[in-house]
């Protein structure tokens, strides 16, 4: 059903894309707060633990990954398609996401008003500077990350993957609800 969706070609099996998918949130989710703790360094001058999870992911950037691929794989032969959508795919879901927290959950997590680069600013949610750096990053995800990750996968048991990543995400909502 998945592969239908999300058009895969050959190359990956149909009963290895909800795995993909979930290497691919975590993947995101750890390269995303990797990026934020390095941009924070510079803008800030020191480190700045990012997210909101006790371990070392952001959770938009998994989702952001998941949406990517799902969005952007089926044009994998037009990367300037695939730029185009993962900037409107990521445009969107930072937007909607920093949207909602603020105005529904009374939580700001970002705001780029008070960032350096951030041309191109609306309403503090989404910048220029994210939205290419995002498009890049979903250059990288369908061309690099996806092709090494199917590789992998033929390697390892993906259900003990599965059920090891699935409980990681337990054991840290649990370790943030018990510390925060």
């Amino acid at each position: 059903m998945l592969n239908k969706i999300i058009k895969f070609d050959k190359s990956i099996k149909k009963e290895n894309v909800v795995y993909l998918l979930m290497l691919l949130f975590v993947i995101g989710g750890i390269t995303g707060f990797i990026y934020e703790e390095l941009f924070y360094r510079i803008d800030l001058g020191y480190f700045v633990k990012r997210g909101t999870t006790f371990g070392p992911w952001i959770p938009i950037y998994g989702f952001g990954s998941v949406f990517i691929t799902m969005l952007c794989y089926r044009y994998k032969n037009k990367p300037w398609l695939v730029f185009l959508l993962a900037a409107f795919v990521t445009g969107v879901l930072e937007y909607g996401t920093g949207w909602f927290c603020d105005k529904v959950l009374n939580q700001r997590y970002w705001d780029y008003n008070n960032e350096i680069l951030n041309f191109g600013n609306i309403n503090g949610y989404i910048c220029f500077r994210s939205v290419f750096l995002f498009a890049l990053a979903g250059l990288l995800l369908i061309y690099v990350i996806i092709p090494k990750v199917n590789k992998l996968m033929s390697k390892y048991n993906l259900k003990l993957l599965s059920v090891i990543t699935f409980s990681m995400f337990v054991l840290d909502i649990l370790l943030y609800k018990i510390i925060y």
